[in-house]
């Protein structure tokens, strides 16, 4: 069923609209390299197909699972005798682009550069990360996004009608609904959609009439499971990790929710998650809710002695737990701050009144003369330096008013107002 004419094209109208990019340059016949980066099932392929059949280029495809640099140059020696013969352009397609490493997409660069090949890239992941600067200087990138329901029910209808390449022979008969369902189920990926469409027609039994009367169960079972776009080492992974964290540190449970069932039902690692939530626990909420950080363990523990999908629960509660909890970055910042001190300063020695000084040699040296035991002082509060003498009076933590920070706020600012008095004093 994939198109072949740009007219049966469903969808990316940002790119195959009247005067847009793809439309005017599958017009006019002037293709450049590319590389078309978007979710499974929304049309790269079909594209690059498309592009050689209008502009009359011969068209080499192949994928990166299973061809290397041999295979280039094998492609790009006939490029080049056919190029040499006046003949017809060559269009390379390659299939999972990212799955090339540097040196195989280095390949690439000098035939593209030469105009010997149109290099025609597809890749689902992020062209950024996965490809190197080199190439992408001489390509362009068009992102395709994941088609809509609409989209998605116009492919669907078009196979219940064709006799020739559908699957109008098997008499199947499907309502609205029923298609609406199995959009739903594909996620955006026309491909799914139409092997949930065909498997579903083939399960569902002939009636009197001879028709196949599909119904919800028979989709259901054809589906399984809805397809979610995951991959736990690619985008789409910090993506979702990233709409977890934000919804947590903006104190709203219920798209936290929706982000930790959306990771979990899509196969990420639990203790991966639970992770993410003890670390969350310390960055963003800190002391203003030192239980954070104690739930958050114990829901990681949770799980472990658990396991799925009972041990789930401890998470949803733990997540639950952090985004109504009053937040404070208080810490997080604050050791940043010091360890950029560390980064950055010199390393002082530490002064020599707080040195410990377990021998008689180093009490000789002044170790620990003039220290000040805390517990022999009124409210164990004591006036002496702690930092090195360039850092004196260097301020990291300053908490904040939410939580139980507000309580730290007041006992630390009496603190350094107490300290600075006595500073002065003395």
């Amino acid at each position: 069923m994939r198109p072949r004419a740009l007219d049966e094209v469903v969808g990316q109208a940002h790119l195959l609209g009247p005067g847009r990019v793809l439309q005017r340059a599958l017009e006019s016949g002037e293709l450049h390299s590319m590389i078309l980066w978007g979710p499974p099932g929304s049309g790269k392929t079909t594209l690059a197909r498309l592009m050689a059949r209008v502009a009359g280029a011969h068209f080499v495809a192949f994928s990166a699972v299973l061809s290397g640099v041999k295979e280039i140059r094998a492609v790009v020696a006939d490029a080049e005798a056919e190029r040499a013969r006046g003949g017809l352009r060559t269009i390379l397609f390659v299939d999972e682009i990212h799955r090339f490493n540097r040196a195989q997409q280095d390949a690439f660069l000098p035939h593209v550069e030469k105009g010997t090949l149109v290099l025609i890239g597809a890749t689902t992941e992020n062209p950024s990360f996965e490809l190197n600067s080199a190439l992408l200087s001489r390509c362009r990138v068009y992102v395709l996004h994941a088609l809509g329901e609409e989209d998605i029910l116009a492919i669907l209808r078009r196979p219940l009608g064709d006799w020739e390449r559908g699957l109008a022979s098997l008499k199947p008969a499907v309502s609205d609904e029923a298609l609406r369902l199995v959009a739903a189920l594909a996620n955006g990926d026309a491909r799914a959609a139409l092997n949930i469409l065909e498997l579903a027609v083939v399960l569902s039994p002939v009636d009197a009439a001879g028709s196949r009367v599909v119904s919800d169960t028979a989709i259901r079972e054809a589906a399984q499971k809805r397809a979610l776009l995951y991959d736990k080492s690619g985008e789409e992974h910090y993506n979702l990790i990233s709409a977890l964290h934000k919804s947590l540190r903006d104190s709203d449970p219920d798209a936290s929710l929706y982000w930790l069932a959306r990771m979990l039902e899509s196969g990420e690692d639990p203790l991966y998650l639970a992770r993410r939530l003890v670390r969350f626990a310390s960055e963003d909420i800190g002391n203003a809710d030192p239980g954070a950080l104690t739930l958050a363990l114990a829901a990681k523990e949770a799980y472990d002695f658990l396991g799925s999908p009972e041990g789930e629960l401890a998470l949803a509660q733990a997540t639950v737990y952090l985004a109504v909890a009053p937040k404070s970055n208080a810490v997080y910042a604050a050791f940043g701050e010091a360890q950029a001190d560390v980064r950055e300063r010199p390393a002082e020695p530490v002064p020599l009144h707080i040195r410990n000084a377990p021998t008689r040699l180093m009490k000789d040296l002044g170790y620990g003369k003039g220290y000040q035991y805390a517990h022999d002082a009124p409210d164990a509060r004591v006036s002496q330096e702690h930092l090195p003498e360039s850092l004196r009076g260097r301020e990291y933590y300053r908490p904040t008013d939410r939580g139980l920070e507000a309580d730290i706020t007041r006992r630390l600012a009496a603190w350094r107002r107490w300290r600075a008095k006595r500073a002065g004093i003395e």
